[in-house]
């Protein structure tokens, strides 16, 4: 028996098998290497986190919706543990392919390298230290899957052939001349284990979900011409469970296209507004925190939320409204939209109207009196009430183009979603919570409404299939934020289900009607089920 399994591994362990571990370990080495080196050098873009740009701009929205309603906010993270998964599969088909089919193998892994580069170099943000990290990545990842190419045999003085290495002991294969099963361990591992610190401390891992190094805390906030009123105590309802009324930086959500927050220095920085307008100018860092700048409470609110869903928030938010900036660069008659760039490549459609109303449209800088972080924009950002964030609040925008909708398309307007976005009036139930039990009696539901720009003028709750009720309302802060609830409920025991809807100040009833979130924002009454003993 001992000899039949001695035999079964050493066929298990035979050349392709060491092919396919150098293979995946080359990979390992190439992500790792190049993405740690990415960090060290000041880099922004390692070919890991090109890849998953590339395949955020190229997958269907109907995919992307779906990737963000299982992951939320983890949806980046499953990207680039997919992209990496990916990448350990492909590598391991070369490896396997090496003692077969050498040059297929070599010549594929040659072109996905220089894919790889050309990917980085392709990226806005990208600049020569990325080039560097990649191409350095990429030769690594080469030697490694190169030493798993067999060898020649060597030519024996006497006569003929001898093999590399010692016959095998299964008399029945073949010598393979290349390298011992031992050596192809120490180099997989060795590699492996280099890759995978490369990524542990490099530009991805290390900031994917968290931001880059929080270059925000470089300034202080100047103090602006116009300050946020204070929350009324009364706008808190004072039920536990229900989403405090501002939320912090930290907290906010986050969806981006972005994997990785761009670096983005505030002394090169520059903000350029151009496009149908009469006087073009760059407005630098230092030259925007020279202006009179603003606060402004408002809440900002994610197309992608679902019924119920918490990817929106509210804080006050410090910048310099949009409408100054249009009024120095004049506008032609003609222009009707501003497409708004980011250092990354993303753009964002936005109605001209709302950044030149009164409504507060902000080039925002700060929020809840500190800094943006990098995940949130740092240096600056766009902040426009009343519209979904994939139009109104680009994160490290770099440009303003005032133009035409029927001349520009913005990012997520080309993949079906609407190019103004207004936000509609919608409600959720934070308390009780989905499947809870509480004791029969009188229960506390709360929540909050929302429906920026016009208000809420009232709030209303049905249990089971009865009579819609009217919420006590926490008081308003301004139509731009969104409004606490609250209403005392007595039930029997057993199980129930309690149902929200709001209206807005407009008379706007919120529908019924169930839709996914393209083209914009979903719809229909938050439910929640519960059970009362």
């Amino acid at each position: 028996m001992g000899q039949h399994q001695q035999r079964r591994f050493t066929v298990g362990f035979g050349p392709r098998t060491r092919g396919v571990l150098l293979g995946m370990a080359a990979v390992l080495l190439l992500f790792g290497a190049a993405d740690a080196l990415t960090r060290v050098l000041g880099g922004t873009t390692s070919p890991l986190t090109a890849v998953g740009l590339l395949l955020i701009r190229l997958l269907p929205s109907d995919l992307v919706k779906l990737a963000i309603d299982l992951f939320g906010e983890a949806d980046k993270i499953v990207l680039i543990l997919s992209v990496g998964a990916g990448g350990l599969v492909l590598g391991g088909v070369l490896g396997g392919l090496l003692h077969r089919r050498r040059r297929t193998a070599v010549t594929v892994f040659a072109l996905i390298g220089a894919g790889l580069v050309a990917l980085v170099a392709l990226r806005p943000e990208s600049g020569p230290r990325d080039l560097i990290a990649a191409v350095l990545g990429v030769f690594l990842g080469a030697v490694v899957l190169a030493l798993g190419i067999p060898r020649k045999p060597r030519k024996s003085r006497d006569a003929g052939l001898e093999p590399a290495e010692p016959a095998p002991a299964d008399p029945t294969e073949p010598p393979e001349p290349g390298l011992r099963r031992r050596t192809v361990l120490i180099l997989a591992g060795a590699s492996a284990l280099i890759g995978t610190a490369g990524l542990a401390v490099g530009q991805t891992v290390a900031t994917v979900g968290r931001g880059a190094v929080d270059a925000a805390r470089r300034f202080v906030l100047p103090t602006p011409v116009v300050t946020a009123a204070a929350v009324p105590a009364a706008a808190e309802v004072g039920v536990d469970g229900v989403a405090p009324f501002t939320t912090a930086q930290a907290d906010l959500y986050r969806i981006d296209t972005a994997l990785v927050p761009p670096a983005v220095d505030s002394e090169t920085w520059e903000l350029r507004v151009d496009g149908l307008v009469e006087e073009p100018f760059t407005l630098s860092f230092a030259e925007l925190l020279e202006e009179p700048l603003e606060e402004h409470r408002i809440t900002l609110t994610c197309v992608s939320n679902p019924v119920g869903g918490d990817l929106l928030g509210t804080g006050v938010w410090t910048g310099l409204p949009v409408r100054t900036l249009l009024a120095r660069a004049r506008p032609h008659p003609e222009a009707d939209m501003v497409l708004s760039h980011s250092v990354d490549g993303f753009t964002a459609s936005t109605p001209l109207e709302a950044m030149t109303d009164d409504r507060a449209s902000l080039v925002a800088i700060g929020m809840n009196g500190e800094p943006l972080t990098a995940e949130h924009g740092y240096p600056v950002r766009l902040i426009v009430p009343g519209l979904y964030g994939f139009v109104s609040a680009t994160k490290w925008v770099t440009r303003i183009e005032v133009t035409r909708f029927d001349r520009a398309e913005a990012y997520w307007t080309r993949r079906g979603w609407d190019a103004r976005a207004p936000i509609l009036v919608s409600s959720r139930i934070d308390v009780p919570g989905g499947l809870d039990v509480v004791d029969a009696g009188d229960i506390i539901v709360a929540g909050s409404a929302w429906s920026q720009g016009v208000g809420i003028a009232s709030v209303q709750v049905r249990l089971d299939d009865g009579d819609w009720t009217d919420a006590e309302l926490g008081a308003e802060v301004n139509v731009d934020t969104w409004r606490q609830w609250r209403l005392a409920v007595p039930v029997e025991a057993g199980r129930h289900a309690l149902t929200v809807r709001a209206i807005g100040r407009d008379g706007t009833v919120q529908t019924a009607e169930r839709r996914d979130p393209i083209p914009n924002s979903a719809t229909g009454h938050h439910r929640v089920e519960f059970r009362a003993e």
